[in-house]
């Protein structure tokens, strides 16, 4: 009878180990992109005629690196990366509203060529930070020099676009409590309004006579 009762208890304790390891995930189950995971990414974006925009395997490209969920990517391409993991490589194509947005006619804007730093040495192409009276700030673009004024545009130069990208998925993994942390101030700094060449979001703009100052804005080389 005791033998019977041991080989028993044996099998019990068995299958409850069974069971336990069964609930438990596998060691070597992949990490999939999802809120507070550290993404870096490798991408290849065109616009919609096949031309290509920016590439992270191109001599001073690099590849893009964040926390997920903190908006640090434009809204489209952040919401269709979730549940990849390493490895995975995928097309995504990103509607402009999802992206820079509409381009809006209002933000390209005459402006007074005194306005600006240094006027006689203007050119097509130069970018400025235009700062309203409530400290608002927003890159504009030179387009078009007409005599004494010049023409300019707070639009994003990808507004507008619908983007294309070739996203593979070089590394997922847990974010640090400092890369939380950094992301969510980030996107506290952002949603504080700091418009510019990098900003996906939609914000108010002042048109005009909102401008009571230019400064040439930095670009990145």
């Amino acid at each position: 009878m005791s033998t019977d009762i041991s080989v028993k208890r044996r099998v019990l304790d068995g299958l409850a180990r069974l069971r336990y390891q069964a609930e438990l995930p596998p060691m070597n189950a992949a990490v999939t992109i999802e809120p507070n995971t550290y993404v870096t990414l490798d991408y290849v974006l065109h616009d919609e005629a096949g031309g290509v925009l920016d590439d992270s395997g191109a001599e001073d490209g690099e590849p893009i690196e964040y926390v997920h969920g903190y908006g640090m990517l434009v809204p489209g391409l952040e919401s269709r990366l979730v549940g990849l993991k390493v490895g995975d490589a995928k097309k995504i194509v990103v509607p402009a509203e999802e992206a820079f947005g509409e381009r809006d006619p209002e933000l390209v804007l005459d402006v007074e060529r005194s306005e600006f730093p240094e006027p006689d040495q203007i050119e097509i192409g130069d970018e400025f930070v235009a700062e309203s009276p409530d400290g608002d700030e927003a890159v504009m673009r030179v387009v078009e020099i007409k005599g004494d004024s010049v023409v300019c545009d707070a639009n994003h130069p990808l507004a507008g676009i619908t983007l294309h990208y070739d996203i593979k998925v070089r590394e997922v993994r847990p974010a640090t409590d400092d890369e939380i942390q950094a992301a969510a101030e980030d996107l506290e700094d952002a949603e504080g309004h700091q418009h510019d060449e990098n900003c996906g979001h939609d914000h108010g703009h002042s048109h005009g006579d909102g401008l009571v100052s230019l400064g040439k804005s930095k670009k990145e080389g």
